[in-house]
Order: structure tokens, then C-alpha cells, then sequence
């Protein structure tokens, strides 16, 4: 029996979906480095709550912590198609976002390639905000913008809320 072009077409489509599909549901290195993927990457730590004068520029320290085995691009890596770390205030909540300043990233190396240096950040890292609030109590939730990976695989870049109660006195 015989088929035409069309089917022979419509097959070779349906294996190639289907191959897709089945690719996904291949698991990705051993066993710890898919548990450490499920793990959450970034945790912000503090502060919950601070108090600053309304309508002048005001420092905060954003504390957050990187899980074991994990590591984050720094704001500054060292190639442009690393994502950066980044932290944002969203327009209109009564406080504006200044400046943010980063801290410099780590130098680390993957045993696959040890001539590449990333700059990165592990454990705990703080971000110095320079906010301005107006008066009142305002509850923002920031956002820290980031890619993980830990030495064998990257997860897909995530932002994670930074929630902070401020108040402007």
C-alpha cells in the first residue's frame, strides 16, 4: 500500500510533536541535581517593615538568601546573555525606587568549563535601595528579577515579590 505526499507529511509531523513532547519528560542529570532545581532558589529575608521621612531619599537593606547549591547571576555578570539580578518598585504604590546599588558578584567557575568566570552571588546578599515615600503607610511588593543554576543546569528566570510594609512620617 502506497501513501500519498500529504500523509507521509502529516506522519513525519506527528513523530516530530511527538518527540517534543516526549524530550520534555526526559529527567535532566542525576537525581540531587533535579531535587536541588525543585528547591525555592531566592528567599528574601528583611526587613518586613521601615520607617522613613516622607519625600526624602531614604536607604533600606534588602537581605535575601541564595539556596546551598545554588547560585544567581550577579547585577554586573560577565557575558550580556547572562540574566542579570535585579531589584524594582512598581510605579504608583507612594514610593519610587531612586537607586538600587549591588553588591560585586563572586568569581565562580563550572567544573564543565573551568576557563569561564561568572560573577555571581551564593548564600546571603543584600541590595542597598535608596527609596523616596510619600507620606502614610504604604504596602509595596518589590521584585527581585533573577536566574538560578546550580553547577549542571540553569532553572528558567523567575521574579520573586519582595513585600515591605514602608512608612512615610
Amino acid at each position: 500500500m502506497e501513501l500519498n505526499k500529504a500523509a507521509w507529511v502529516a506522519a513525519a509531523l506527528a513523530l516530530g510533536i511527538g518527540g517534543l513532547f516526549a524530550h520534555g519528560q526526559i529527567p535532566a542529570g542525576d537525581a540531587a541535581s533535579r531535587q536541588v532545581l525543585k528547591t525555592a532558589a531566592v528567599e528574601y529575608l528583611y526587613p518586613e517593615q521601615v520607617t522613613v521621612a516622607a519625600g526624602k531619599a531614604s536607604d533600606v537593606t534588602l537581605h535575601f538568601r541564595v539556596a546551598e547549591g545554588l547560585h544567581i547571576n550577579s547585577h554586573t555578570p560577565k557575558d550580556e546573555f547572562l540574566i542579570p539580578t535585579t531589584f524594582s518598585i512598581p510605579d504608583g504604590v507612594g514610593v519610587r525606587l531612586e537607586q538600587a546599588s549591588y553588591p560585586a558578584g563572586e568569581d565562580f567557575t563550572l567544573p564543565a568549563d573551568p576557563t569561564t568566570r561568572l560573577s555571581v552571588y551564593t548564600r546571603e546578599f543584600t541590595i542597598q535601595a535608596r527609596i523616596v515615600a510619600s507620606p502614610g503607610n504604604h504596602l509595596l511588593e518589590g521584585k527581585l528579577h533573577y536566574q538560578a543554576c546550580n553547577s549542571n543546569a540553569c532553572m528558567p528566570p523567575k521574579t520573586i515579590p519582595v513585600a515591605i510594609d514602608v512608612i512615610g512620617k
